[in-house]
């Protein structure tokens, strides 16, 4: 009984070196979080300032990896990473015990549970190639409509308004003339704009469109997963100790 009535304990890390997105993760994850859920987000102290490529993604991955073993053994229920391109995940899960989840897969197969098709909305053509081989390594292949750049860096993404107005005709084209049922929003950063955007698709269209905020998507299913006492297999991800 004592271990039902426990608050769980949900880091989760901004996987760059800067804390200027602390308060927007804070904002995104909100409308979602159980009343028994603490969450503080956590920093790298190494590493770039934000992951647009896959040098940048490469360059954090090992300082995530060294953060997620050091939140678990601070206690720790489960880690949210909030990066769409799950920078450091899967190494991650070779270390640590508890789940670690990344903004891909939760974000797809959530839109899998409300559509037959999906596209992402991404932020810059840097990240074009390396979005599209998530769906490769997920097998979505005959799931995916396509990728789309809004080209907007991820320091602008702060401004809604404008990342909306950017969103919203590049979004119709995937609809319309690439059959895009759903669209995942493939940055974290893009908080404040699923609500918005699908209000606006589902008004020219005349036909409700859901857009899948990833952080939103994958605190809520990270947190399932604690609730389940589930964690990273040990059959794909054989345990590693990292060196002092």
């Amino acid at each position: 009984m004592a271990d039902a009535q426990r608050r769980l304990r949900i880091a989760i890390i901004a996987p760059v070196n800067t804390s200027q997105f602390n308060d927007l993760l804070f904002k995104a994850v909100a409308p979602v979080l159980p009343p028994d859920v603490d969450v503080s987000v956590h920093n790298l102290t190494q590493g770039h300032d934000c992951i647009e490529n896959r040098t940048d993604w490469l360059q954090n991955g090992y300082p995530v990896v060294v953060l997620a073993k050091q939140l678990q053994d601070d206690g720790f229920d489960g880690i949210w990473l909030s990066d769409f391109d799950m920078c450091g995940v899967e190494a991650a899960r070779e270390v640590i015990d508890i789940p670690i989840i990344g903004g891909f897969p939760t974000s797809a197969f959530t839109a899998l549970g409300l559509c037959q098709r999906f596209g992402i909305l991404t932020i810059l053509p840097s990240t074009l190639a390396m979005q599209q081989g998530h769906v490769l390594t997920y097998g979505l292949q005959d799931d995916f409509a396509g990728i789309a750049p809004i080209d907007c860096p991820v320091d602008q993404l702060s401004n809604v308004d404008v990342v909306v107005a950017k969103s919203f005709p590049v979004a119709l084209k995937l609809i319309q003339n690439q059959g895009a049922q759903a669209l995942l929003l493939g940055c974290t950063g893009f908080v404040g704009v699923a609500e918005k955007l699908s209000l606006m698709l589902s008004e020219s269209l005349q036909a409700y469109v859901p857009v899948i905020d990833p952080n939103q998507a994958g605190i809520s299913y990270l947190i399932s997963l604690v609730r389940m006492k589930l964690r990273p297999s040990r059959l794909c991800y054989s345990p590693v100790t990292l060196s002092s």
